[in-house]
C-alpha cells in the first residue's frame, strides 16, 4: 500500500506581524486597565 502524494504547504507567519498585532491589542488594553485601576482606587478612597 502506497500513500498518496501531499499537496499541503506549511506557511510561517513573520515574527514581526505578530508582535505588532500583539502590540495593536496590548497597548489599548494596558492603557485601559492602567486607566481603570486609576479611577477605582480614587473612587475606593485610594
Amino acid at each position: 500500500m502506497s500513500t498518496p502524494a501531499s499537496n499541503e504547504q506549511t506557511s510561517t507567519t513573520p515574527v514581526g506581524l505578530i508582535a505588532f498585532a500583539w502590540a495593536l491589542v496590548g497597548i489599548p488594553l494596558v492603557y485601559g486597565l492602567y486607566n481603570t485601576v486609576k479611577a477605582a482606587s480614587a473612587l475606593f478612597g485610594g
